[in-house]
C-alpha cells in the first residue's frame, strides 16, 4: 500500500504462487491465504461469528471471513480505499483515524460486540524505515484500542505489525489483555517482509 513498485516487484508479483492461486480460485488477493492459514491453525472463524475487518481492501480477508462465518454471521469491513461488494460483507469506506468514521463503524455494530477483530492495516510507505515503523505501530495501536472497547469477552484479535521499534512493547500490552498471544508468519507472507501477525486469544475484559 503506497509503495513504489518497479519492474522487479512486478516480475515477482506475476510469478508469485499465491497470486496465481488467487486468480484461479477467485480470491480478491494473495493476502487471503495469510488469514486462511492462521484461521485454520488457530480455529479463528466459526459459523455465526461477528467479525470486524480493518484495512480490508481489496477484500481478501473479508472474503475468507464471510465464507467461514456463513449466513448467520456478519463481517463489517473498513478501508480508506474503495472495495467492490462481497456477499455477506458490509463495507464502510473511511479513514479509521477519523472520529466520524469510527463513530459510523460503531453504529454499524448495532450494539453487538465482535467475536474477532482483524487488522491488516498498513500505512502509505515513505521508504524511511523509522517513519514507516512509527506509522504502522500507530495503526496497530488504534486497532487494539478499538478491539478492547468493542470485542466480546474471550474474543480474539489478529493484527499485522512490522518487527522493529515498539514491537516488544506492543507484544507486552497484548499479553496483559489476552489469555494467550502468538506470533504468526504465514507461508503467504514473503520471506523478505518484516511483517508478522500477532494473535491475541481470549480477551480479558478489565
Amino acid at each position: 500500500m503506497g509503495r513504489v513498485r518497479g519492474k522487479s516487484w512486478m516480475q515477482e508479483h506475476v510469478t508469485d504462487t499465491y497470486v496465481k492461486r488467487a486468480r484461479v480460485e477467485g480470491m480478491r488477493s494473495r493476502a487471503a491465504y495469510k488469514l486462511d492459514e492462521i484461521a485454520v491453525r488457530d480455529r479463528l472463524l466459526k459459523p455465526g461469528m461477528m467479525v470486524v475487518d480493518l484495512g480490508a481492501a481489496p477484500g481478501g480477508w473479508s472474503q475468507v471471513a464471510a465464507g467461514r462465518v456463513g449466513p448467520r454471521g456478519r463481517v463489517i469491513a473498513l478501508d480508506l480505499l474503495e472495495m467492490p461488494s462481497l456477499p455477506g460483507v458490509t463495507f464502510l469506506r473511511g479513514d479509521f483515524r477519523d472520529d466520524a468514521t469510527l463513530a459510523e463503524l460503531v453504529r454499524m455494530l448495532g450494539g453487538q460486540r465482535a467475536d474477532l477483530v482483524l487488522s491488516d492495516m498498513a500505512p502509505k510507505l515513505s521508504g524511511i524505515a523509522s517513519a514507516d515503523q512509527a506509522r504502522a505501530l500507530e495503526l496497530a495501536e488504534l486497532a487494539l484500542e478499538f478491539a478492547l472497547k468493542h470485542m466480546k469477552p474471550q474474543g480474539n484479535f489478529l493484527v499485522k505489525l512490522f518487527q522493529g521499534a515498539g514491537f516488544e512493547d506492543y507484544l507486552k500490552v497484548l499479553r496483559s489483555r489476552f489469555s494467550a498471544v502468538a506470533v504468526r508468519k504465514p507461508e503467504a507472507s514473503r520471506d523478505r517482509s518484516r511483517e508478522v501477525y500477532l494473535l491475541g486469544k481470549g480477551f480479558k475484559r478489565a
